[in-house]
């Protein structure tokens, strides 16, 4: 079956689909350092380095599932400048309005099935998700799932929507912290260490497991991880302080707490890189959601 992301990013959930068995034929990603770590990653993957606004979806290939993980930034409860009112954050906010650019491209493709991954927060805009997703000729399941049970150790609810049920196999996988950074060979890629900020770096020698440096409740950043639970969630923003050492994870770490493969390169400035693996699908989450596909559609 042939796939096409949209809001691709770095490609983790493209990952995940292929190591599936999917074909993917084609991708969207507006910002050029996450698009060339995806053209770096899939050399045979045409990426549209384009605003999805601008494109037209019958210019894409004929395809058979589009997936893809529109900004959760407008949706997000972290986000303290969020728009009050639920609605006004699907079609008042532009980037929000980009959800709909999403069902834009389901409307005119018409594929067997569409995923479209966020925050579980949008499902507060539930009852125009399912106005929106009618008019476009699919009824929808709102599927959350998490990717501590799919062979990722870290605690990661998301919301899927989709027009099937989502039911993986859940999968036996590192569930701790230290099950995947306990084994990091120094010459990885992505794996160099580096110097926080003075005002924390002066703060890290005295953080215990699971205190951070910055922050407070679910606003915390900058956390000492604790190596016999899973991590909480990695995001864009997420910085995290290694367990026993003094210092930050590295892009590498970070990587691996999100279950993609020591050969997967991510290019760009730090911060990017970072942002790159805190906004990605997990891969193996992804993996076993089109597994779940294969086993129920193929």
């Amino acid at each position: 079956m042939k796939v096409l992301d949209l809001f691709a990013g770095a490609g983790g959930f493209s990952l995940g689909f292929k190591l599936a068995g999917f074909k993917i034929v084609a991708a969207v990603e507006n910002f050029k350092p996450k698009a060339k770590t995806y053209t770096l990653n899939f050399p045979d993957v045409k990426v549209h380095v384009s605003d999805i606004k601008s494109l037209n979806p019958r210019e894409f290939p004929s395809v058979d599932i589009i997936i893809g993980g529109p900004p959760c930034e407008p949706f997000t409860a972290i986000n303290q400048k969020r728009k009050e009112n639920p609605r006004d954050r699907l079609y008042k906010d532009p980037i929000g309005r980009l959800v709909l650019e999403f069902i834009r491209f389901v409307r005119e493709l018409k594929p067997e099935i569409f995923i479209m991954e966020n925050v579980p927060q949008i499902m507060e805009l539930e009852d125009y998700l399912v106005k929106e997703f009618d008019r476009a000729g699919y009824s929808v399941e709102f599927n959350i799932l998490n990717a501590l049970d799919y062979g990722v150790p870290q605690i990661r609810r998301r919301v899927f929507i989709s027009n099937i049920k989502i039911r993986p196999r859940k999968v036996k996988g590192p569930k701790k912290v230290w099950d995947v950074l306990s084994d990091i060979p120094p010459n990885l890629p992505n794996h160099e260490f580096w110097n926080p900020p003075s005002k924390i770096a002066r703060r890290i020698p005295y953080l215990k497991w699971g205190e951070g440096a910055q922050g407070f409740g679910r606003f915390k950043n900058w956390i000492r991880l604790h190596p016999y639970r899973p991590s909480p969630t990695v995001r864009g923003s997420s910085r995290f302080v290694h367990p026993f050492e003094d210092r930050p994870l590295t892009v590498r770490e970070q990587a691996r707490l999100m279950g993609f493969p020591d050969n997967f390169v991510f290019l760009g400035g730090r911060n990017v890189q970072f942002d790159s693996v805190g906004e990605a699908v997990p891969p193996p989450l992804a993996r076993a959601i089109g597994e779940a596909i294969k086993s129920k559609f193929l």
